[in-house]
């Protein structure tokens, strides 16, 4: 435990709807925002992050070759080392990796971990990015994107092990009462487990209520080794162990087993590292672009034999309240998805529950929580990069 996160910042969401009232802003005025909001609450200036280090994830809107430094530029100070995330919803975690390992080495004393987007903003929604497998071989054939590919990994779980449409629907539902607990969270009016049923189906079993809906927004945390975090003026949340797993197949190749994640491994990894089981965890903040990954990621990290899941949710409160509280902010299904920043929400509401400042939703006794992060459903295996980290508090 010789790495923490010493400081937090999280803005609004909004989805630029000015006629409502919402925040217009662009990812640029988000990573501000949020950058001022974690170093203030560190008790750190900018002048102080000069020679220091900053991770910043990339985005959905701006399209930019140069991101990071386009940050750096508009921030204002000067970083001895930039980074920059392209895993997508594994941003996260793999920049929280990359800045502990900084920080061990000596390089710098501190990271900014940073991600802001604007996805909603007027040019974002009209410019969305394709992969370059999604074009040639999945258009073609009538896939289009990421909700008809959960929606077959979802349909594959139901066909192969029993899972009902219901089981998916507990995770939307629940997340939801979750959120309406959050006053950071996005959507807040009540569901119920009819609502789900009768939502639009998009992807055969996936409805609409099983998916994520973009906002803008950005959050940062800031990390720093043993001796200053020791000092920082907020408890601090050491990373206790983490994983990575990258272009991750289960099974044969030739026909993998979509219904597993890369979290297999990485969780697996985190937890090792971190001395710790699945039993000793106090909550998951489980990256949820679809309700099927959570189900899934609960089998992979080993509450459950794989298949199980379903009758693991029968028989489980995953409530804040419960025996495995999951996704205690809303996650991404109720708080919205910020873009390419949308993996720091899960840091965030952890960080959160572990400094015991999660009022109304709050985890009693959290100490040990585990974040996933998955980025990019993937042609040919299940899903491009996975991770998991472990934060703790002493």
């Amino acid at each position: 435990m010789d790495v923490a996160i010493v400081g937090l910042g999280e803005t609004p969401y909004s989805r630029a709807r000015a006629d409502k009232g919402e925040i217009v802003m662009s990812a640029e005025q988000y990573a501000a925002w949020a950058t001022s909001l974690a170093l203030e609450e560190a008790g750190l200036s900018l002048r102080d992050m000069d020679g220091q280090g900053l991770a910043v994830a990339g985005t959905e809107w701006p399209h930019s070759e140069i991101w990071s430094a386009e940050v750096v530029q508009n921030l204002g100070f000067r970083p001895k080392l930039l980074l920059r995330g392209d895993f997508g919803g594994n941003n996260a975690v793999e920049l929280a990796v990359q800045a502990a390992a900084a920080i061990r080495s000596g390089l710098v004393d501190y990271v900014l971990v940073l991600g802001a987007d604007s996805p909603m903003t007027p040019f974002g929604t009209q410019t969305a990015r394709s992969w370059r497998y999604d074009i040639d071989y999945m258009r073609p054939f009538g896939l289009m994107g990421f909700v008809t590919l959960a929606g077959l990994m979802m349909n594959r779980h139901m066909s192969a092990y029993g899972t009902k449409v219901e089981h998916f629907g507990k995770i939307a539902v629940t997340q939801r009462e979750h959120a309406r607990l959050n006053p950071g969270a996005y959507v807040k009016a009540p569901l119920t487990m009819e609502d789900y049923l009768k939502s639009r189906v998009l992807s055969d079993p996936l409805r609409l209520l099983d998916s994520v809906m973009f906002v803008n927004g950005g959050i940062a945390f800031l990390m720093t080794g043993r001796e200053k975090a020791s000092r920082a003026s907020k408890q601090p949340v050491y990373l206790r162990g983490y994983g990575l797993a990258h272009n991750y197949v289960e099974g044969d190749p030739a026909m993998p087993d979509v219904t597993t994640t890369g979290v297999k491994a990485a969780a697996r990894d985190a937890l090792r590292m971190a001395g710790a089981t699945p039993a000793d965890l106090d909550f998951l903040q489980l990256y949820d672009d679809f309700t099927g990954a959570v189900l899934m990621q609960i089998e992979d990290i080993g509450f459950c034999a794989k298949g199980d899941g379903g009758k693991f949710l029968d028989r489980t409160d995953i409530s804040y309240k419960g025996e495995l509280p999951v996704n205690t902010g809303g996650g991404l299904l109720s708080n919205g998805q910020p873009g390419m920043a949308a993996g720091l929400v899960h840091v965030a509401e952890a960080v959160r529950q572990l400094r015991g400042e999660a009022s109304g939703r709050q985890v009693n006794g959290a100490k040990l929580g585990l974040v996933s992060g998955l980025g990019g459903l993937a042609y040919g295996n299940n899903l491009a990069n996975s991770g998991a980290l472990v934060l703790g508090v002493m």
